[in-house]
This record gives structure tokens, C-alpha cells and sequence, in this order.
């Protein structure tokens, strides 16, 4: 709201104060502005002044910003976990086959040639999935061990 003198400008400041609605202040060539920057005060502001369909239609946006909000931070999350098991699945996938070319896969054993194998076969397969597949099933944590083991191996 902008007001032309300041007596004004706190005398209203001092209202919205005391209804508790928080309210900032500023000066601007002659001209006192005030105004509400947080959404929960804009929505009681508007109760304030009986706007009640301004109110819900403003309550209504700020649910769907805040659901898009939610859905693109999901979406950026998953993205970047897709993006670091394909980059992880590439490594290992690199080194194993550098193994092979090198004779060094045979002397891997069991536990990793086996591990080694299934990620060939399911290049983007989770760790955890991974594991389900092993003859005698592991965690994500376990799979992640041998995988690195391998890719140590390929690299000496």
C-alpha cells in the first residue's frame, strides 16, 4: 500500500502490529510503502479486510506452487540418482570388461566373477536389485564392496 505521509504509514504499521500481521516499510521518493511479503500474512491480510474469495483463490496458488515445488524437487532428486547409478554402472562395467581383455577376470573369485557377470547382464540394474540376483542374495552394501573391489583390481 502506498501512502503520502508517514504519520500514516505507522499509524497503519502500528495496526496490522497489533492484529499480528507483519509488515515491512519503505520510502521511495515522498511515497511510504508498506507491504506484506510472507504468504501467511498476505492470507490473514486479506481475511483482515473481508476479502474472502481473494483469500482462497490466493491460498488455492500457493498449494499449487507448492505442490510443483515438491513434484520438482522429486523429479531433480530422482534424476540425479538415475544419473549417478548409470555413471557408477558405466565404471564398473569398464573395469570388468578391462579384465577380461587383460586375463585378469579369472582370477577373480567366485563371489566377484559372479557379481561381475550379473552387472553385465543388468547394466542398469539398482545395487540392491543387484544383489537379490546373487546366488546367495547380499545388500546394496555388499554388492557395492565387490563392485569396488573389482574396479580397484582393474585399475592395479
Amino acid at each position: 500500500m502506498v501512502l503520502n505521509e508517514k504519520k500514516n504509514l505507522n499509524y497503519l504499521n502500528k495496526i496490522l502490529e497489533h492484529l499480528g500481521i507483519a509488515c515491512k516499510k519503505m520510502l521511495n521518493e515522498n511515497k511510504y510503502s508498506i507491504y506484506i511479503k510472507e504468504g501467511e500474512e498476505i492470507s490473514k491480510f486479506l481475511a483482515l479486510i473481508g476479502a474472502n474469495r481473494a483469500v482462497m483463490k490466493f491460498e488455492d496458488i500457493r498449494v499449487q506452487k507448492e505442490m510443483r515445488s515438491k513434484v520438482n524437487r522429486l523429479v531433480n532428486c530422482e534424476t540425479a540418482n538415475l544419473n549417478k547409478t548409470i555413471n557408477a554402472s558405466i565404471e564398473q562395467i569398464a573395469a570388468i570388461k578391462k579384465l577380461k581383455q587383460t586375463g585378469k577376470f579369472n582370477k577373480l573369485n567366485d563371489n566377484l566373477k559372479e557379481i561381475a557377470n550379473l552387472r553385465l547382464e543388468n547394466p542398469d540394474m539398482s545395487l540392491i536389485d543387484l544383489g537379490k540376483l546373487l546366488k546367495i542374495p547380499i545388500g546394496k552394501s555388499g554388492v557395492n564392496y565387490r563392485l569396488k573391489k573389482i574396479i580397484e583390481f582393474a585399475n592395479e
